[in-house]
């Protein structure tokens, strides 16, 4: 019996072990990270002009991806646990995009206008 449960937990991706991640790629992906982070640095001290915002973000999504992948060990999580992950990340791209959306509307000017009344 018991040995029946744990060929069911083989077959469905049950009862690994956990995943052993080498050493160096720990280090690689630290070393990313500090090169994300010197670009970072870079990025600030130049005018992109209206790419500012978008190499400013490109360098922020590819530091948290890597951290996300390899730290959060997500990478080598169930497919369940990828996909709740990528909904999330799915989730803030449309509430960043939303913010920016608002931000850069035609007419918005960042003055607060009184409502219009019209008293008949």
């Amino acid at each position: 019996m018991v040995s029946q449960a744990r060929a069911s937990e083989h077959e469905h991706g049950h009862g690994h072990g956990p995943h052993i991640v080498p050493v160096a790629t720990y280090l690689l992906v630290f070393a990313a990270l500090m090169l994300g982070t010197f670009m970072t640095v870079w990025a600030a001290g130049n005018d992109f002009g209206a790419l500012n915002t978008v190499v400013a973000l490109g360098i922020a999504v590819t530091k948290a991806t890597l951290v996300i992948l390899f730290f959060m060990h997500v990478k080598y999580s169930p497919r369940l646990t990828q996909l709740w992950v990528a909904a999330a990340f799915a989730f803030l791209t449309l509430l960043i995009g939303g913010i920016v959306n608002d931000y850069y509307s035609p007419g918005l000017d960042g003055k607060l206008h009184p409502a219009s009344i019209s008293r008949e």
